[in-house]
């Protein structure tokens, strides 16, 4: 495996850290990334078409465990809360999760193969950035002026079932789990803030579930030799993705969401201009 494999798979693991967590489709940046520059089509084939890009989310994941380390733990009772909860984190219980992951799992495990064989392309994803900056414009003219859910302790599973049957729409590449997530949470009133952090307790078990399917099917195509390239990606995923979800999480309360919106639409007419 030579230098310019492992940088390919840094390159993409970058990408994917950066993006994964912010309303700009990871997923669809990765395959902008691949297919106009990185030209690595052929060899990400040989492990089963897409896993690798798949794969290398597990260190997004990671990072997202890292961050919110303190709600997982409480979410899943590995430690005795105090009276009043920790953190203010009493309320939130794990079945508010599951809720949101049963409408995306369910089309996911049906729509998988379908999916993969004909929505990964870089048209497809021009589509998904462009209607899912609408959906995001559309949440920020007509919700989160009085948001009614201020953390994510407040939730009901209304709400739950509202962002998980939205989340639906991110398994098109390029339509941004987050962004999708986050615009449902706004309008059905929670603070962008609270929108972000269901979102993130939602894309662990998801994308964990995603990359673990991926990598049961395709594991026999990948051998010892090979695991330096998903390595190097899951490394620069990683630590970009912790970065990002600092970044992001201080941010999205102040900014919301029209300009993540504005750069999907700028990037999705640059790309159509350059590649078609």
């Amino acid at each position: 495996m030579d230098f310019i494999t492992i940088l390919k798979a840094i390159i993409l693991g970058i990408v994917e850290g950066l993006t994964e967590f912010a309303p700009v489709s990871s997923t669809g940046h990765m395959i902008i990334v691949d297919d106009m520059w990185l030209k690595s089509e052929e060899f990400l084939t040989k492990y089963g078409a897409n896993t690798f890009k798949v794969v290398i989310q597990l260190g997004s994941i990671l990072a997202v465990v890292v961050v919110m380390k303190d709600r997982f733990f409480d979410l899943l009772r590995l430690r005795r809360r105090s009276k009043d909860g920790v953190a203010g984190q009493g309320r939130l219980k794990i079945t508010h999760v599951i809720v949101g992951l049963i409408p995306a799992g369910i089309l996911g495990v049906l729509f998988e193969n379908y999916i993969d064989e004909y929505l990964f392309s870089t048209a497809t994803v021009l589509i998904g950035l462009v209607i899912g900056a609408v959906l995001m414009i559309i949440a920020d003219v007509f919700g989160g002026k009085n948001p009614k859910v201020h953390t994510v302790d407040q939730i009901t599973y209304k709400q739950a079932l509202i962002i998980g049957l939205i989340q639906c729409l991110s398994l098109w590449p390029g339509f941004s789990r987050s962004g999708a997530t986050i615009s449902a949470g706004v309008l059905a009133g929670l603070s962008y803030r609270a929108a972000a952090d269901f979102t993130f307790l939602m894309a662990v078990p998801i994308m964990a579930g995603a990359s673990g399917i991926s990598l049961l099917k395709n594991l026999e195509y990948i051998s010892i030799d090979d695991l330096p390239f998903f390595i190097a990606g899951f490394i620069s995923a990683f630590v970009f993705a912790l970065i990002s979800i600092k970044f992001f999480l201080r941010l999205i309360d102040k900014i919301k969401l029209v300009p993540f919106a504005i750069y999907r639409i700028l990037l999705a007419l640059i790309i159509y201009i350059v590649y078609f």
